[in-house]
């Protein structure tokens, strides 16, 4: 599709304000997690581009510009937006699979650094790596072939944009994920036919103990992102889309976030823990993670 660069621009400016404000927003525990750290990294990268592309379009009136010693005209902006909308898109998933493998290993107390300043460096590590392999993926394996228009430079008013397929995959791969956990969760095994008494008690508490985790997760993440899955919903049924470069943003990472604690908390299901107090959770600035269980069934447990 083919949006005005003006457009492009007070798109990018609006990213980069929503970026920072949930980035202050989350500075006491931002870097606590790997999409804390990554959500800082995104900031950064979109507020180059954005400075970058500005400085070209608007000096680039009479024909060129001279950045960092290279010579830009307003073929580059186009150029620019939509290599960075492809390397966002590259990065949706590797993001998701990565943040998903964070919040196991919290949650359940799994490989996880001594100290916090440890637990940044890695996170910081697994950010510049990713960042690393995805551009080099993208400008020495993947099929990319740029769309410009052909006309002169200082005629070119709008650029060609892709949009981004993969939020609804993920989003509607996680909410799935979600829907199987939870009613994985609430069907309870029987071992045995006719278990002894005793087992029977410890079984059904520890059922009823799971159902509890996944029906308090569901409902906290529910109560906080109801809104947001629908404007989601609203957004990705639009025919137009949302371009690739809007598609990874700050506000997303925390939607993503919430989610795959949810996801996580209902697949391990550490009612224990989560009972007395063991259990680590993500950091959350959205979700407030509190689970309430009766004494009688953590007494039986």
């Amino acid at each position: 599709m083919n949006i005005s660069v003006p457009s492009i621009l007070l798109g990018l400016g609006g990213k980069c304000l929503l970026n920072w404000t949930l980035v202050f927003l989350q500075c006491s525990h931002i870097s606590k997690s790997f999409l804390g750290v990554f959500s800082v990294s995104l900031a950064v990268v979109d507020t180059t581009l954005t400075l970058s592309v500005t400085a070209i379009h608007v000096y680039a009136d009479d024909g060129h510009v001279f950045l960092l010693g290279l010579q830009f005209t307003r073929y580059h902006v186009c150029l620019l937006i939509q290599i960075l909308g492809e390397i966002y898109s590259a990065l949706q998933w590797p993001v998701v699979v990565i943040a998903a493998l964070d919040h196991f290993c919290t949650i359940t107390r799994r490989f996880q650094p001594t100290t916090t300043r440890v637990r940044w460096f890695v996170c910081l590590c697994v950010t510049v790596f990713l960042w690393y392999l995805t551009a080099f993926y993208f400008f020495l394996l993947s099929d990319f072939i740029p769309v410009l228009e052909d006309v002169t430079h200082n005629q070119i008013h709008q650029c060609w944009v892709s949009h981004t397929p993969q939020i609804l995959q993920v989003a509607t791969s996680l909410l799935l994920a979600l829907g199987c956990a939870a009613l994985h969760a609430g069907c309870s095994p029987q071992s045995l036919k006719n278990p002894p008494l005793r087992d029977q008690i410890t079984d059904g508490s520890r059922a009823h103990c799971r159902r509890s985790v996944v029906h308090q997760a569901m409902h906290i993440f529910l109560n906080t992102w109801a809104l947001f899955l629908l404007l989601l919903a609203v957004l990705l049924l639009l025919p137009v889309g949302i371009p690739a470069y809007l598609g990874l943003n700050a506000a997303w990472l925390c939607f993503l976030n919430s989610l795959l604690t949810a996801v996580v908390l209902c697949v391990v299901c550490p009612a224990l823990q989560l009972a007395h107090g063991l259990a680590a959770v993500p950091p959350d600035s959205f979700c407030e993670w509190r689970f309430k269980f009766s004494l009688a069934a953590e007494d039986r447990t």
